[in-house]
């Protein structure tokens, strides 16, 4: 057990940083670099640390179940999460979203139009990319999907700047 606690509780503060720092900047619309992935993935890392920081000291954490503030800030953690996942909430309309929406449900010959560039040059861009397009009326959910892409992938080479 105290091989445990010896790793446990580096883990479980480590990623608390980062995922502090991260969520932090996500807050405040900074997403830089792998600041989102990152956040994301670490909260598994998070979660183990934690489960087997408790584990290594479960006397200690039962104890804390005796007493009434500890309970009540559990209780509160809890309480919070079951209204964060399950409270209805109206969904605000979002424009980007919108869009993003409505770019996937169009054709490579209105993409072509909104990239400024011609069906045939879209479509050998994604051709070099081994994505298959079989002809310009497709949209991109389609080329996503025969493909098995995400259409964020597909959009992601149409508008792709070139490096500079």
């Amino acid at each position: 057990m105290s091989s445990m606690k010896s790793w446990a509780t580096p883990l479980a503060t480590g990623t608390f940083i980062i995922l502090a720092i991260t969520g932090i900047l996500m807050f405040f619309k900074i997403e830089t670099g792998f600041i989102g992935p990152v956040h994301e993935w670490l909260s598994w890392a998070l979660i183990a640390g934690v489960l087997l920081h408790i584990a290594a000291n479960w006397k200690s954490f039962t104890g804390y179940l005796s007493r009434k503030p500890a309970l009540a800030i559990i209780g509160t953690g809890l309480l919070v999460t079951l209204i964060s996942v399950f409270a209805p909430v109206e969904k605000e309309s979002n424009p980007r979203m919108n869009i993003i929406r409505a770019v996937e449900s169009s054709s490579i010959e209105t993409v072509a139009g909104v990239a400024a560039e011609k069906s045939e040059t879209i479509i050998a861009k994604l051709e070099s990319k081994g994505i298959t397009v079989v002809k310009p009326s497709m949209t991109i959910r389609e080329i996503a999907a025969k493909n098995s892409r995400e259409e964020k992938d597909i959009l992601g080479i149409i508008f792709e700047q070139p490096k500079k």
